[in-house]
């Protein structure tokens, strides 16, 4: 490809590699007393506040499961959140699994 044809080219690709690089999809367990608490709701209002899309839901087993997409900086900053949760969770424990990026949602929502 002929650079000159194309000026900025090389430069906006450069600029979208380092986006993807830094681009990050979570998957969390936070275990505890995080059920009944406000946890799911808190969760969604967090991850909008950081502009991270994905979905919050209860399991039977009284966890709560998140997988949340966005800048890796952001994702940090809801694990650490996530290990606190809102004033009336309890959090015992937290597993958090990074993936590849998958671009696959458009909002951050709360699962039933």
């Amino acid at each position: 490809m002929n650079k000159d044809l194309y000026p900025g080219l090389e430069r906006e690709t450069k600029f979208l590699a380092n986006m993807a690089e830094n681009l990050t999809r979570v998957h969390i367990f936070v275990s505890g007393l995080v059920q009944g608490v406000f946890y799911r709701q808190s969760t969604k209002e967090k991850a909008e506040e950081l502009g991270l899309t994905g979905w919050v839901r209860n399991l039977p087993d009284g966890r709560v499961e998140i997988v949340a997409e966005g800048e890796k900086k952001k994702i940090k900053e809801l694990i650490d959140w996530a290990k606190k949760g809102p004033p009336l969770a309890e959090v015992r424990d937290l597993e958090a699994d990074f993936e590849e990026y998958k671009n696959q949602f458009s909002e951050f929502r709360i699962r039933y």
